[in-house]
């Protein structure tokens, strides 16, 4: 699920996840200034990508993703948001 608020353009490029710790579904926020290609991805502990929540062009404004993380055992994910020129990740808890 995708969804824009037109009318407002954030100052910076922000990432936010609701509720953490979650089960077994969160809500992925993020803010985007300026348009451009943005990857917003799921990496388990070690590392290893898990699921590509977008990879796409964005007009700036704010947005929202969800993943479903049922088929993942608990434990620590991150969310990592890159731009061309920047890279955000934020911790989030899976608990079952």
């Amino acid at each position: 699920t995708l969804a824009i608020d037109n009318g407002l353009i954030p100052q910076s490029l922000t990432l936010s996840s609701y509720p953490n710790p979650f089960n077994p579904e969160i809500m992925v926020s993020f803010a985007i200034p300026e348009m451009g290609l943005v990857s917003v991805n799921v990496f388990d502990i070690r590392g290893r990508e898990l699921a590509t929540l977008a990879n796409q062009h964005y007009q700036p404004g704010f947005y929202r993703l969800n993943w479903n993380a049922s088929v993942y055992a608990s434990g620590v994910y991150f969310i990592t948001l890159m731009t061309s020129d920047t890279k955000l990740t934020q911790k989030i808890l899976l608990l079952k």
